[in-house]
């Protein structure tokens, strides 16, 4: 088994568990702040690691729950996040993403983000990236067609107070030309890929962040543009994330970005 195959298939075992678990009554563990786990996350990485250990013991895993396992020095850590948008999953809204990533030495190499809902999983092995649907694959293919904007407006803030991504949402020349979305789950990144968004806009710290390991890999082998709020490479400088569908798409809104960081206003 490749290891793009190995990330589809932990995945997929980790979306089965978020599935059956959807709309039960669930314990609930406080981490910090509003933030918490649910009975789902956790079984779900128990899930997931239970797969990627039978395949590869000798591999370091970095998981969201669990935290780190195994020696990172060989070079090969899993990064795991069992259910991104456990908010949205609490509430009973089926809007979540399950992801695994393989980091080998610096870069991503092989990665999954699994839809529990809709059964598509979104992959890559590091050069290409395709959309399975049951036995189907195809290649994921960004467009800016829809000219809608993904915003996480999740705390915390890695360039707070200074920009506000909120403080973007009122600017008239942001929205005469994009729509905006506020998913509150890493797969709307994954859907940028598949031309389902213009853009995807965080200003989270990317260090060792499972979340978005899998869907900035798999976007990046889309062919999206992906960078920093800067326009930096993603973990240099300012910090945050800038996925684009294409090139004209990101220097608009890079332009818009940089705006907020100047404190203009609309």
């Amino acid at each position: 088994m490749s290891d793009a195959e190995l990330a589809i298939a932990a995945a997929e075992a980790g979306a089965a568990v978020v599935r059956a678990r959807f709309g039960q009554p669930l314990d609930r563990f406080v981490k910090s702040g509003n933030d918490f786990a649910t009975a789902a996350d956790l079984d779900s990485e128990k899930a997931i690691l239970d797969v990627l250990r039978a395949a590869r013991p000798d591999d370091a895993v970095l998981a969201e729950e669990s935290g780190g396992a195994g020696d990172p020095g060989t070079g090969r850590v899993w990064l795991v996040d069992p259910l991104c948008g456990t908010l949205n999953f609490a509430a009973h809204t089926p809007l979540a993403s399950v992801n695994v990533a393989l980091r080998t030495g610096g870069e991503v190499t092989a990665a999954a983000s699994a839809d529990p809902f809709s059964g598509e999983v979104f992959w890559t092995d590091g050069t290409t990236a395709r959309i399975r649907r049951g036995q189907d694959q195809n290649p994921l293919t960004p467009t800016a067609t829809v000219p809608l904007v993904d915003v996480d407006l999740d705390p915390p803030f890695a360039n707070g107070p200074g920009f506000r991504a909120v403080r973007l949402l009122g600017d008239l020349a942001f929205t005469q030309r994009f729509g905006v979305r506020v998913t509150s789950t890493t797969l709307a990144l994954a859907w940028v890929a598949a031309g389902r968004r213009a853009a995807y806009l965080s200003d989270s710290d990317l260090t060792d962040n499972v979340h978005f390991a899998a869907p900035v890999a798999i976007c990046r082998a889309a062919g999206c543009v992906v960078t920093g709020l800067r326009g930096e490479p993603v973990g240099e400088g300012a910090g945050g994330l800038l996925a684009a569908a294409d090139q004209e798409t990101h220097d608009a809104l890079l332009a818009l970005v940089a705006k907020q960081f100047r404190g203009g206003r609309p």
